[in-house]
Protein backbone atom coordinates (compact mmCIF):
# COMPACT_ATOMS: atom_id res chain seq x y z
CA UNK A 1 0.00 0.00 0.00
CA UNK A 2 1.46 2.97 -1.14
CA UNK A 3 0.78 6.90 0.29
CA UNK A 4 0.72 10.33 -1.22
CA UNK A 5 4.36 10.13 -0.85
CA UNK A 6 4.56 6.90 -3.01
CA UNK A 7 6.58 5.09 -0.51
CA UNK A 8 6.36 1.22 0.18
CA UNK A 9 5.50 -0.33 3.28
CA UNK A 10 7.34 -3.10 4.99
CA UNK A 11 5.54 -5.45 6.53
CA UNK A 12 7.18 -8.88 8.60
CA UNK A 13 5.66 -11.54 10.64
CA UNK A 14 8.58 -13.47 12.11
CA UNK A 15 7.55 -17.17 13.54
CA UNK A 16 9.23 -19.21 16.24
CA UNK A 17 8.00 -22.61 16.97
CA UNK A 18 4.96 -22.03 14.07
CA UNK A 19 3.85 -19.22 16.29
CA UNK A 20 3.92 -15.05 15.58
CA UNK A 21 6.16 -13.48 17.59
CA UNK A 22 6.64 -10.47 15.92
CA UNK A 23 4.53 -8.10 13.56
CA UNK A 24 6.35 -5.49 12.01
CA UNK A 25 5.02 -2.70 9.52
CA UNK A 26 6.63 0.20 8.44
CA UNK A 27 6.61 3.08 5.69
CA UNK A 28 10.26 3.13 3.97
CA UNK A 29 12.27 5.87 4.64
CA UNK A 30 12.90 6.07 0.85
CA UNK A 31 10.76 6.49 -2.19
CA UNK A 32 11.91 3.21 -4.83
CA UNK A 33 11.14 3.14 -8.74
CA UNK A 34 10.24 -0.10 -8.24
CA UNK A 35 8.92 -3.22 -6.10
CA UNK A 36 12.01 -4.86 -7.08
CA UNK A 37 13.96 -2.46 -4.49
CA UNK A 38 11.53 -2.14 -2.07
CA UNK A 39 11.37 -5.63 -1.73
CA UNK A 40 14.99 -5.85 -1.14
CA UNK A 41 14.88 -2.94 1.85
CA UNK A 42 12.50 -5.43 3.03
CA UNK A 43 14.71 -8.13 3.13
CA UNK A 44 17.27 -6.42 4.77
CA UNK A 45 15.06 -5.45 7.56
CA UNK A 46 14.30 -9.25 7.86
CA UNK A 47 17.57 -10.38 7.75
CA UNK A 48 18.37 -7.95 10.67
CA UNK A 49 15.52 -8.57 12.85
CA UNK A 50 16.31 -12.43 12.21
CA UNK A 51 19.95 -11.97 13.57
CA UNK A 52 18.44 -9.71 16.48
CA UNK A 53 16.10 -12.20 17.57
CA UNK A 54 18.34 -15.66 16.83
CA UNK A 55 21.20 -13.55 19.61
CA UNK A 56 18.67 -13.18 22.10
CA UNK A 57 17.43 -16.64 22.04
CA UNK A 58 20.99 -17.52 22.13
CA UNK A 59 21.66 -15.68 25.08
CA UNK A 60 18.46 -17.01 27.12
CA UNK A 61 20.37 -20.43 26.71
CA UNK A 62 18.10 -21.63 23.80
CA UNK A 63 20.20 -24.28 21.60
CA UNK A 64 19.45 -23.54 17.37
CA UNK A 65 20.46 -25.85 14.43
CA UNK A 66 20.61 -24.91 11.21
CA UNK A 67 19.12 -21.46 8.92
CA UNK A 68 16.10 -19.44 9.34
CA UNK A 69 13.71 -19.67 6.20
CA UNK A 70 12.41 -16.66 4.99
CA UNK A 71 9.96 -16.42 2.78
CA UNK A 72 9.52 -13.71 -0.30
CA UNK A 73 6.80 -13.14 -2.79
CA UNK A 74 9.04 -11.28 -5.13
CA UNK A 75 10.88 -13.85 -7.40
CA UNK A 76 13.46 -11.69 -8.19
CA UNK A 77 14.73 -11.20 -5.50
CA UNK A 78 14.51 -14.54 -4.02
CA UNK A 79 16.71 -15.52 -7.49
CA UNK A 80 19.03 -12.74 -7.19
CA UNK A 81 19.62 -13.78 -3.39
CA UNK A 82 20.28 -17.47 -4.15
CA UNK A 83 21.98 -17.67 -7.22
CA UNK A 84 25.62 -17.17 -7.03
CA UNK A 85 25.35 -16.14 -10.95
CA UNK A 86 22.57 -13.33 -10.26
CA UNK A 87 24.20 -9.77 -10.41
CA UNK A 88 23.22 -6.22 -9.30
CA UNK A 89 21.96 -3.84 -11.82
CA UNK A 90 20.73 -1.11 -8.94
CA UNK A 91 23.98 0.11 -7.57
CA UNK A 92 21.92 2.22 -5.05
CA UNK A 93 20.42 -1.13 -3.48
CA UNK A 94 24.08 -2.44 -3.02
CA UNK A 95 24.09 -2.43 0.66
CA UNK A 96 20.78 -4.23 1.17
CA UNK A 97 22.04 -6.99 -1.74
CA UNK A 98 25.47 -7.90 -0.13
CA UNK A 99 23.49 -7.94 3.17
CA UNK A 100 21.21 -10.44 1.69
CA UNK A 101 23.51 -12.63 -0.56
CA UNK A 102 26.07 -12.61 2.66
CA UNK A 103 23.50 -14.05 5.07
CA UNK A 104 22.43 -16.81 2.45
CA UNK A 105 26.15 -17.72 1.46
CA UNK A 106 26.78 -18.49 4.77
CA UNK A 107 23.63 -20.34 5.29
CA UNK A 108 22.59 -18.25 8.34
CA UNK A 109 19.02 -17.86 6.18
CA UNK A 110 17.58 -20.01 3.38
CA UNK A 111 15.03 -17.58 1.12
CA UNK A 112 12.15 -19.12 -0.78
CA UNK A 113 8.94 -18.12 -2.60
CA UNK A 114 5.80 -18.23 -1.52
CA UNK A 115 3.26 -16.90 -4.02
CA UNK A 116 1.45 -13.67 -3.49
CA UNK A 117 -2.36 -14.37 -2.93
CA UNK A 118 -0.98 -16.84 0.17
CA UNK A 119 1.68 -14.59 1.40
CA UNK A 120 0.29 -13.54 5.46
CA UNK A 121 3.00 -10.65 5.68
CA UNK A 122 0.02 -8.72 2.94
CA UNK A 123 -1.76 -8.38 5.98
CA UNK A 124 0.25 -5.83 7.38
CA UNK A 125 0.73 -4.03 3.68
CA UNK A 126 -2.36 -4.02 1.99
CA UNK A 127 -5.98 -3.30 2.19
CA UNK A 128 -7.83 -6.93 1.31
CA UNK A 129 -11.12 -8.34 1.05
CA UNK A 130 -12.70 -9.78 3.58
CA UNK A 131 -12.09 -13.24 2.75
CA UNK A 132 -8.63 -12.71 1.90
CA UNK A 133 -7.55 -11.04 5.12
CA UNK A 134 -9.83 -13.71 7.28
CA UNK A 135 -7.54 -16.48 5.12
CA UNK A 136 -4.41 -14.81 5.87
CA UNK A 137 -5.23 -14.27 9.28
CA UNK A 138 -6.00 -17.80 9.86
CA UNK A 139 -2.83 -18.59 8.33
CA UNK A 140 -1.29 -16.34 9.99
CA UNK A 141 -2.67 -17.98 13.86
CA UNK A 142 -2.71 -21.91 12.27
CA UNK A 143 0.94 -21.76 10.25
CA UNK A 144 2.28 -24.87 10.01
CA UNK A 145 5.62 -25.17 8.81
Amino acid sequence: MQSITRRSRTGLLIFVNDAPIIWFSKRQNTVESSTFGSEFLALKIAIDQIEAIRYKLRMFGIPLEGCTSIFCDNESVVKNTTCSESTLGKKHLSIAYHRCREAVAVSFVRIGHIAGEINPADVLTKILPGARLRKLLQRIFFWKT
